[in-house]
């Protein structure tokens, strides 16, 4: 059956399925919901996504939200031991990082992607931006002392930890600002951008 995934590629959560479906070769429908295209205040939606938010994913009988369990979810049925480790120390490496991406990463930039991709120039509010600016650039800091110690996230290969966190650095590096050279990360972030699942994802312009 085919998988349909309920949302528009202009929000980081929908990309995170999209690169995690893509990746796994899977094959899948989306429909664009959410910001002006809508849907998600209706009940029929609600009732499948109380939340009234994107992704909304369903598989069958399976209907999950949340974007970071709807890719354990894929990379679970579809890549075990693999992109999903089976082995609980790495397993759980991999959840720690996709966890301190929705729980850490993601709230440090999300005023300065608001306020500069988001927000009219004449309506910024710079104090915003340079305080998410102060806040990300440790963070950019601490995945690039992390990533001199092994090739990806969780370990040597690719996982599913990857794909969240590669999704906030397409984010940040889209947006307008100066930023220091940060040799690893920037050599993870140019070997996953080359990955199958990231087409289409990973090379899109921010809205």
């Amino acid at each position: 059956m085919t998988l349909h995934i309920w949302g528009r590629m202009s929000s980081i959560n929908v990309r995170k399925v999209v690169f995690a479906v893509q990746e796994l070769g899977l094959s899948a429908q989306r429909t664009d919901a959410g910001g002006h295209f809508g849907l998600v205040t209706e009940p029929a939606y609600r009732g499948k996504n109380p939340n009234g938010m994107v992704p909304l994913l369903e598989d069958g009988e399976a209907t999950l939200w949340e974007s970071n369990v709807i890719v354990r979810y894929l990379c679970a049925r579809h890549a075990m031991g693999t992109l999903y480790p089976e082995p609980l120390a790495a397993r759980f490496a991999a959840e720690m990082w996709m966890d301190w991406q929705q729980t850490t990463l993601n709230p440090a930039g999300r005023n300065a992607f608001l306020q500069l991709v988001r927000t009219a120039p004449e309506q910024r509010n710079d104090t915003l931006i340079a305080q998410s600016v102060a806040e990300t650039e440790p963070l950019l800091d601490l995945l690039d002392a992390e990533l001199a110690k092994r090739p990806h996230l969780a370990g040597d290969e690719f996982t599913m930890a990857d794909i969240p966190v590669a999704c906030e650095i397409h984010r940040w590096y889209g947006l307008p600002l100066t930023r220091p050279a940060r040799p690893n990360l920037d050599r993870w972030y140019q070997a996953v951008s080359g990955r199958p699942g990231a087409a289409g994802v990973l090379d899109m312009a921010l809205s």
